[in-house]
């Protein structure tokens, strides 16, 4: 991986071919994912600070179900392509379409807890499946 990001990079054909040969699929995803973040004018969660209203987007890594204080909670792990975020449904033990691979756009007020960013209870839109 080249120190200088692939934005700054000269955006020739050849050149571009080459970075996309030479990159994990993982550095492509993250790298797609910063872009979406930018067309949608949404927050970069790496940017996202303590106590900030924001609206981020991503893709859900993952989703459990995990009670806090005797309470059922629905846990996802929000990624963007510049860091994570828990996104926590208090009460609920399952929403339809809040799964693992779905785009998501969310929007509250970020906390920080055991040094992770979390968002609870945000107001969600779910993004199409497919390309758009």
């Amino acid at each position: 991986m080249s120190a200088v990001p692939r934005s700054q990079k000269p955006a020739g054909r050849f050149r571009r071919m080459l970075d996309r040969l030479s990159s994990s699929q993982e550095d492509l995803e993250s790298e797609e994912l910063r872009e979406d973040t930018e067309t949608t004018g949404c927050t970069r969660i790496g940017d996202c600070q303590d106590r900030q209203i924001v609206t981020v987007t991503g893709t859900l890594r993952t989703v459990t179900l995990r009670p806090r204080a005797g309470v059922p909670a629905l846990e996802a792990e929000l990624f963007d392509g510049s860091a994570a975020l828990d996104v926590v449904w208090l009460g609920r033990r399952s929403i339809v379409g809040i799964e693992p691979g779905r785009k998501l756009i969310a929007s509250g007020r970020i906390s920080m807890s055991r040094g992770r960013r979390v968002l609870f209870n945000p107001k969600y839109e779910l993004r199409p499946l497919g390309r758009e």
